[in-house]
């Protein structure tokens, strides 16, 4: 009986996973682009990973102070480790937070950080009537979304799409959540935990641009 019941357990988290990680199609994709546009979001379409990261590398201007969110995505099309390389002309404002060792310092860091030219990152769910979610423990990369860079790249892989604002939220629990509180157990951190969660309506500012990029792919959590 016990085992019955594990293998159904099982089974029910594999179908959860495949609702959660199936590639919209080119008729909710387009649904969802033409939403977001209607919300002052800027949306572009990359056919892989490899066509996201070239359009990254195009649309940050040399010299431009720029930051990154805590992002699967980002490592996942190669732009983490673009970054590492420093083979780039940016002001990466990030490496400085995570390089100084000096707290009083770093916290001062972490102020200038969100007011970074460019900041990337991800999302975690996009609804089909436009409205974007992103969950965060710290919360410290949303002032950047909202409101303080006047630059935002989300780049998000179509499985991301949902119908509505009631799966978005179900996505965030059900799916994202425990895969980065399992993610981060493995690198022994004690866990993570759902702190904020920043639902991006529309951006009526006409000084910032945002730009979301989808990605025909599975990219990120």
């Amino acid at each position: 009986m016990e085992r019955l019941r594990s293998i159904e357990s099982s089974i029910e988290n594999e179908c959860a996973n495949v609702k959660w990680t199936e590639l919209a199609n080119e008729e909710t994709i387009a649904k969802t682009s033409e939403a977001l546009r209607n919300r002052g979001v800027n949306v572009e379409f990359s056919r892989t990973k490899e066509e996201a990261l070239r359009r990254l590398k195009e649309l940050i201007p040399a010299g431009s102070s720029m930051t990154t969110g805590a992002s699967e995505t980002l490592k996942e099309i190669g732009f983490t480790d673009y970054l590492k390389n420093g083979k780039h002309d940016w002001n990466n404002l990030k490496e400085k937070v995570v390089a100084e060792k000096d707290p009083l310092k770093q916290r001062q860091l972490r102020k200038q950080n969100v007011l970074a030219d460019y900041l990337l990152g991800s999302v975690h769910a996009v609804t089909q009537s436009g409205e974007v979610f992103v969950a965060s423990n710290t919360g410290s990369q949303l002032p950047s979304y909202a409101y303080t860079s006047d630059n935002v790249v989300w780049v998000v892989g179509v499985q991301k799409i949902v119908e509505n604002m009631e799966e978005a939220m179900e996505r965030i629990r059900e799916y994202c959540f425990p895969l980065e509180d399992k993610r981060m157990k493995e690198a022994g951190a004690k866990g993570s935990a759902i702190g904020k969660i920043l639902i991006f309506e529309r951006e009526a500012l006409p000084s910032r641009k945002v730009i979301l990029i989808f990605v025909n792919e599975k990219a990120g959590v």
